[in-house]
């Protein structure tokens, strides 16, 4: 039987390819792994089935016989672990693509993540003109610096591993907001991994159910 994962059944990102389970998505296309996927609605998500798998009521989840984890970047570091093709056989250089994946979730992804909260609910608050420059200055500084890092180079260490994956998929959250434009290095960065075909194929999968919610095709 293939791996399961769950993944909204309408997702907030309306087909845009945010939501999490876009991340497993790519990675099982990347390994060539079939996989399935159940889709659960926001109330599902707190009731004590789904909580079993996810003790905090998010997705996605993973389950494969008698395994369940959750975390995306978890997700992802178990595929990787368990199929060719996202972290490099070399022992050096897979502890660095790890460290990658680490630095995508813990240094890049939180001001990302604090910036795009404060445009959701706190417009109306009476400190958000003062707060959005220091949030949009701290993710500027962890642009700045990875865009260094990144150079001219393709991919953020060799060839693309996990590491690129999960860093890409952190920073298209800030699509729209004219942030990454300002270093073409990693526009380009994001674009050359877009147009990777298991990244398409992932993405395609997953704007279907957003098809499927919305009550088109």
């Amino acid at each position: 039987m293939s791996p399961t994962i769950t993944a909204f059944k309408s997702s907030p990102d309306r087909g845009r390819g945010l939501a999490r389970d876009m991340r497993v998505r790519w990675a099982f296309e990347e390994v060539g792994q079939a996989y399935d996927v159940r889709l659960v609605t926001f109330p599902e998500m707190k009731e004590p089935a789904h909580l079993a798998r996810h003790p905090f009521g998010q997705i996605p989840t993973y389950e494969d016989g008698d395994l369940g984890i959750f975390e995306s970047g978890a997700i992802v570091f178990h595929i990787a672990e368990r199929h060719a093709g996202l972290l490099p056989e070399d022992a050096n250089a897979r502890a660095r693509a790890i460290t990658w994946m680490f630095a995508a979730l813990s240094t890049v992804e939180p001001p990302i993540v604090e910036r795009s909260m404060a445009t959701l609910v706190e417009r109306d608050k009476s400190w958000y003109e003062a707060r959005m420059p220091i949030l949009e200055g701290r993710v500027r500084v962890r642009l700045g610096e990875l865009s260094h890092r990144l150079g001219e180079a393709d991919w953020l260490d060799g060839g693309f591993s996990a590491g690129d994956l999960m860093m890409v998929s952190v920073l298209q959250r800030l699509g729209g907001s004219g942030l990454v434009e300002e270093h073409p290095n990693l526009s380009a960065y994001i674009a050359r991994a877009e147009s990777r075909s298991a990244y398409r194929r992932a993405f395609d999968a997953q704007y279907a159910v957003f098809v499927a919610a919305s009550g088109g095709g």
